[in-house]
This record gives structure tokens, sequence and C-alpha cells, in this order.
């Protein structure tokens, strides 16, 4: 794969966080026909078949180096299977605007965690960050913006906070690994396992689907399995390698912006003042963090 033109990536980035923060509406709609185990792995039957195709033309379906199998379970068991269910199941009680902002939360528990655990260093920039957005959480969870009175509304938000650690986790062992494969060679095989895992999983707790196919749910599905999935790793791929970690790492703060854009328009979800606040605080907060994480970083590089 060559690398792209500037201007050509940033307009696939773009994308990437359309696509992205679209799909949190998804779905929202999907679980409302379909249980979440089921969505989750119908959804990720479409990607494989997707990624085969798109890998095998592109010279990039290959067999992955025993040193990558567990950068592989990793993203396969903590954030296409545990992320996805968590995600699937929250957004049952949850509205959809208000579970993007929660599920982006990841780089907030990444600033916090990765210190405590040796794998990275607390500077001030990053615990300010962290803090702008663990405020940022208070207020979405705050008794006017959430029911606490509704125990399905309070679980939801819990599988949902509860995901963006599973990502979090899954983040932390991803800088951890030394990758033979590249992530995009290694996909295909993340998405296998995890769509073996949802669906002996959905199959085991559920059954069979009992599903009421109709046009509008064929496409949602394909939406988030091709769009949602394929298109935006294959996409991101591409933009990883023309334009800099920097600019992805606080691109990606969009994403919540756009999953509350589309709830509103898609779902009729209002945009409250509470999930207005919320929002501009941990999308700093992430974005402060992120410039802290950079610059320790580069001094690290200057430094030898």
């Amino acid at each position: 794969m060559n690398t792209l033109s500037p201007r050509t990536a940033i307009g696939l980035f773009l994308i990437v966080v359309l696509a992205w923060g679209v799909n949190w509406s998804v779905t929202k709609q999907l679980v409302q026909f379909v249980p979440p185990l089921w969505s989750a792995a119908i959804r990720s039957w479409i990607a494989l078949a997707g990624l085969f195709v798109l890998l095998g033309l592109s010279n990039n379906l290959v067999i992955p180096e025993r040193r990558d199998i567990p950068v592989i379970l990793s993203v396969a068991l903590l954030h296409m299977t545990l992320f996805s269910i968590l995600v699937a199941g929250g957004l049952r009680f949850l509205p959809a605007g208000k579970g993007v902002v929660l599920g982006y939360t990841t780089p907030l528990w990444v600033a916090l965690a990765a210190p405590l655990l040796g794998k990275d260093t607390l500077t001030a920039p990053k615990l300010a960050g962290a803090l702008l957005g663990l405020i940022g959480l208070a207020v979405i969870l705050n008794p006017s913006s959430i029911d606490w009175s509704n125990t399905n509304v309070l679980l939801g938000a819990g599988m949902v906070i509860l995901a963006a650690i599973c990502w979090a986790a899954n983040i932390i062992y991803m800088r951890a690994h030394r990758w033979i494969g590249s992530p995009l060679q290694l996909l295909f095989w993340q998405v296998l396992v995890a769509t073996i895992v949802l669906s002996v999983g959905a199959m085991a707790l559920d059954g069979l689907p009992r599903v009421a196919w109709s046009w509008r749910l064929v496409l949602l599905f394909l939406y988030s399995g091709l769009i949602g999935t394929v298109l935006a790793y294959w996409a991101m791929s591409m933009v990883n390698k023309s334009i800099s970690a920097l600019t992805t790492s606080l691109g990606t703060t969009g994403t919540p912006l756009v999953g509350i854009a589309s709830a509103a328009i898609l779902l009729g979800e209002p945009i409250d003042i509470s999930l207005a606040i919320a929002a501009a605080l941990i999308v700093s907060g992430i974005g402060l963090a992120t410039l802290g994480d950079r610059m320790l970083r580069g001094q690290a590089t200057a430094s030898g």
C-alpha cells in the first residue's frame, strides 16, 4: 500500500470519523431488533467476509507469525468481543449520544492505568487531561442527565464505561507488543477469532436468532459490518501511513461529536446541556492527555 497525499489522507480520515460516529446510532437501532450478542456476531460475520475479499485483493491476507498470536487474541477478545457486547448491551437502555461520549473515555483510562502498570509516565498534561475527562464523566452521569431511578439506564451506562475500560486494557497491551505483521494483516484473524467467540456465545445464551428481517435491518447490518468496520479499519491503516499519529489521535476526538450529531439527526435524540458540557470536557481532556503523551514520547526519542 502506497502512502497517500496529505489531502487524500485527511479526506479518508474524515470518512473514518464519520463512519465510526454514525455507527453508534446504527448499533442503537440494531439492538432494538436483534439481541446484543447476535447483533455483534452477525455484524462480525459480514465484516469477516468483507475483509477476506479486501485483504485477498490487496495481498494482505497472510498467515500470522506465532509471536503475533497474543496481540490477535488481545484485540479479538478485549476489543472486538467484550467491547462490542458491552456497547451493544448498553445501547439497549442508553441513548446513542450519551453512549458514544462514555465509550470514548477510553484514552482517559489509558492515561490513568498505564502509569500504574509501569507502562508509561503520568505527566502534568496527561493528569490534567484525565481529570478534565473525569469531570466530564461526572457531568454526564449526574442525576439531571441520567435517570438514577431507572436501573436499566444505570446498567447501560455502566456497561459502556466497562467497554471503554476493556478497550483501554487492549490499547495498553498493544503498545507493549512487538508487531511482526502489520495491524491490517492481522485484522482478518482478529475478526475471525471474535466472530467464533461471539457466535458460540450467542448460540449458547440466546439459541438460534429469531429475527424479523427487513431491508432496513439488512442495510443497518451492512453499514455496521462493511462501512463501520471494514472500510473504517482499512482507511485508518492507510491514514496511519500518511499522517502523523498526533493528528490521528487528536482527530479521533471528533468521533463522539459526530456520534452526538448523528443520534440527534437519525434518532431524534435531544442534545441537553449536560451532554454538551460533558462532551466538551471529555474531548478536551483526551486532547490534552494525547498532547502530553506525544510530548513525552518526543522527549524520549530526542534523548535516545
